[in-house]
């Protein structure tokens, strides 16, 4: 059974940092594209980023680039998402996906993603 599982969510000031992870387990961790995106209350649910099986080839949404970095440490089946230079719009439910290898151009796409974590809530406050 697949299950991601985020933490490191929390309240923090505009301006202000935030370090999300999410871990995976049930899978084979190095055959998966993971993402992240997140649902602000009466949104759709939005890309932020990707990183490809190897860790080699990043991808953001233009909103977060240049703020958000996405890793990840495969020998702990985890992905990381760091979040600097935080503002209000940034606050919304984050989760992260996992998709087998795909076309890139769908990356930003989340119905291309198999599974999903619960997410953790991201508020920031002005």
């Amino acid at each position: 059974q697949v299950q991601l599982g985020e933490s490191g969510g929390g309240l923090v000031q505009s301006g202000g940092s935030l370090s999300v992870s999410c871990a995976a387990s049930g899978l084979t961790f190095t055959t998966y594209t993971m993402g992240w995106f997140r649902q602000a209350p009466g949104k759709e649910r939005e890309f932020v980023a990707a990183i490809r099986r190897s860790g080699g080839g990043t991808f953001y949404a233009d909103s977060v680039k240049g703020r958000f970095t996405i890793s990840r440490d495969n020998a702990k089946n985890t992905v990381y998402l760091q979040m600097n230079s935080l503002k209000p719009e940034d606050t919304a439910v984050y989760y992260c996906a996992a998709r087998r290898t795909g076309i890139l151009s769908t990356i930003q796409d989340p119905t291309q993603y198999a599974y999903w974590g619960q997410g953790t809530q991201v508020t920031v406050s002005s």
